[in-house]
């Protein structure tokens, strides 16, 4: 998963996956999450950029004691770009990270040269049916036997199908269910509840940043799934026409996590645009 990092910055100590070298994208992962998660982006274009995924503060190996909001990711992402000396870099953010993503543009648009944001939204709708005792029973025996097993067909048809994982992938493939006993399992245990209190805080809150999105100049590339319960695709449309120079692309047959469920068509997607936008990559560092 290449190199780890920490650095201090404030009361905050960031666990940092560094990989690759060339132009620098930073990369932010979701509710729950880790920068772990975000392997299906930073292993494949770490071979041509050098890739930062942090776990954000409250996640993964980044402990926090005490409560914080969300601003205070901000803090830290600043933060880490000085500590790194990155003048410019490329963002990726998915759903949380995409928030976050576009924050860092609003905050710091000399130094944002472009966005990935993959199932998220300036103003986030979910349309998640309530939630049954059921549910949550199927999920965690679904979730245990995939982390024992990954990947194994009874567990998928007999539990992974009837829990709540078929809010978040529609393609129950052995791809998905491998990237969420590597990857989902760990980060959801070592989600604080202060992140996760923060993250509530806002949404309680309304954010919206709807009418602030003409402010952000660099190209865009939004990323939704026909399926998403937690980030509709009409909150992520809404976004991209209110984006100046973006790209908008909805898969089909796809939920919140697509990103593990079609890996493939994703990234060549992401390396299409690239290749169409070759003055993200070029500013000097």
């Amino acid at each position: 998963m290449g190199d780890r990092h920490s650095y201090t910055t404030g009361a905050t100590r960031l666990n940092v996956y560094v990989q690759g070298q060339g132009f620098p994208i930073l990369g932010l992962h979701g509710h729950p999450g880790s920068g772990r998660n975000l392997s299906v982006f930073t292993n494949h274009l770490s071979k041509r950029y050098q890739t930062f995924a942090p776990d954000l503060r409250g996640y993964g190996k980044s402990h926090f004691n005490g409560n914080f909001e969300m601003n205070d990711h901000l803090n830290d992402l600043e933060a880490l770009l000085d500590r790194f000396q990155i003048e410019k870099c490329l963002v990726l953010g998915w759903s949380l990270g995409g928030i976050l993503a576009m924050e860092l543009a609003l905050r710091l648009p000399q130094r944002v040269t472009g966005l990935i944001l993959v199932a998220t939204a300036a103003r986030p709708r979910g349309n998640h049916p309530a939630i049954t005792w059921q549910d949550n029973l199927y999920t965690g025996i679904a979730a245990l036997l995939n982390w024992i097993k990954p990947s194994w067909q009874w567990n998928i048809e007999t539990f992974g199908k009837r829990s709540l994982f078929r809010y978040l992938i529609q393609q129950h493939t052995p791809t998905a269910y491998r990237y969420i006993a590597q990857e989902a399992v760990s980060a959801y245990l070592q989600t604080s509840p202060a992140a996760t209190r923060a993250l509530s805080q806002a949404l309680q809150a309304g954010y919206n940043r709807v009418a602030d999105l003409r402010q952000i100049e660099c190209p865009s590339l939004v990323l939704a799934a026909a399926q998403d319960r937690h980030i509709t695709p009409d909150s992520s449309l809404e976004t991209a026409r209110n984006l100046k120079n973006c790209q908008w692309q909805c898969y089909p047959d796809t939920a919140h996590l697509f990103p593990w469920e079609i890996p493939q068509q994703v990234l060549n997607d992401i390396d299409r645009w690239l290749a169409e936008h070759p003055q993200i990559s070029q500013s000097a560092q």
